[in-house]
């Protein structure tokens, strides 16, 4: 399938209005992170994604994003954005497995979603299975334990990308927890490992490629990205974590976004 890289910009463009507009209306969210994944979300299902594929996001606070692509995408009604973390509404602060269909794991503390999707991927041969984590929860154990279970069985078609931002939510990576080299950790734990730039649509979409070929290990793109991409005044800002804009910054941001 030939891939127009143009298209999947003003994609990008229109999912990262539909960011701003949700979190400001809601008063609430994650907006800085889900800005960081916007590019590696659009790759994901409209160019990576096939029938038996699934997706798994363990940085769940970063709904906005998935929420946004899934409405381009024509999987879910674009109309039902204004109603994110409404009361009774399908679009709530985390995706909820029973509440909205094409979700694949109801998320919550962090750490716990590439377990899901190893988990899933031992049971399912025969599909790839995608699982978005970020660079913060790589403070959790229980990260680990997924990571060495995934790489004990072997589970060459679990292929994880991280969104390796450099924030979380007091600040950023660095200053909380470094994490020296994932990338010497993961080859230390027995895992394919590739470093691109999460902006990047061409590197996305040969790094996805690259893992799917490669058998006896799983797979893990490191996705060097910029935190509240494409607004100034929210790149690379831990303030921007978990933070609703006000009207005037509101209005700021759309004009960049333009």
């Amino acid at each position: 399938m030939e891939i127009d890289i143009n298209n999947l910009e003003s994609i990008s463009g229109r999912v990262r209005r539909n960011i701003l507009e949700m979190v400001y209306k809601a008063g609430s969210g994650h907006p800085g992170g889900s800005l960081s994944a916007v590019e590696i979300m659009v790759a994901l299902y409209f160019g990576i994604l096939e029938d038996r594929d699934r997706f798994f996001l363990s940085n769940g606070h970063i709904c906005p994003a998935l929420y946004s692509v899934m409405a381009e995408k024509g999987l879910i009604d674009k109309n039902l954005l204004a109603s994110y973390t409404e009361l009774g509404s399908s679009l709530q602060g985390h995706p909820e497995k029973t509440k909205l269909k094409g979700i694949e794991n109801t998320s919550g503390p962090l750490g716990l979603g590439l377990a899901q999707a190893a988990g899933f991927a031992a049971i399912k041969k025969g599909s790839y299975i995608y699982c978005m984590t970020s660079d913060g929860e790589h403070d959790e154990g229980n990260h680990w334990e997924a990571v060495n279970f995934a790489a004990k069985y072997k589970l060459s078609n679990l292929i994880q990308i991280v969104d390796k931002n450099g924030i979380q939510i007091e600040g950023t990576v660095e200053e909380i927890m470094p994490l020296g080299s994932l990338k010497e950790k993961y080859l230390a734990s027995d895992w394919n490992v590739f470093e691109i730039d999460g902006h990047n649509f061409d590197e996305i979409f040969d790094s996805t490629s690259k893992a799917r070929d490669k058998k006896g290990k799983p797979s893990v793109i490191l996705a060097n990205t910029v935190f509240g991409k494409g607004i100034s005044f929210m790149e690379s800002n831990p303030d921007w974590h978990a933070k609703a804009p006000n009207g005037d910054e509101f209005r700021k941001a759309m004009e960049e976004l333009k």
